[in-house]
């Protein structure tokens, strides 16, 4: 093969992974400034908060929750 398809190789790589960068933070950028995105992150936490809440309880004392319940 010759050089110059070597050189024409190594160009359009470079190109390519220009475009991707680009492509990349664009989107990161996009989801960002959206704010559906930031309130669905925001309930996630929430969430995620609360089941660790209900795994601790599970978790510390199985003997007392059951006793709990049965007061109940």
């Amino acid at each position: 093969m010759s050089t110059m398809f070597y050189v024409v190789c190594i160009v359009a790589v470079v190109f390519a992974a220009d475009s991707y960068q680009k492509y990349l933070k664009m989107k990161q950028e996009k989801s960002k400034n959206d704010p559906e995105i930031a309130a669905s992150l925001e309930k996630i936490e929430m969430l995620e908060e609360r089941i660790r809440v209900l795994e601790r309880i599970i978790t510390e004392n199985k003997h007392d929750l059951g006793r709990e319940i049965d007061n109940l």
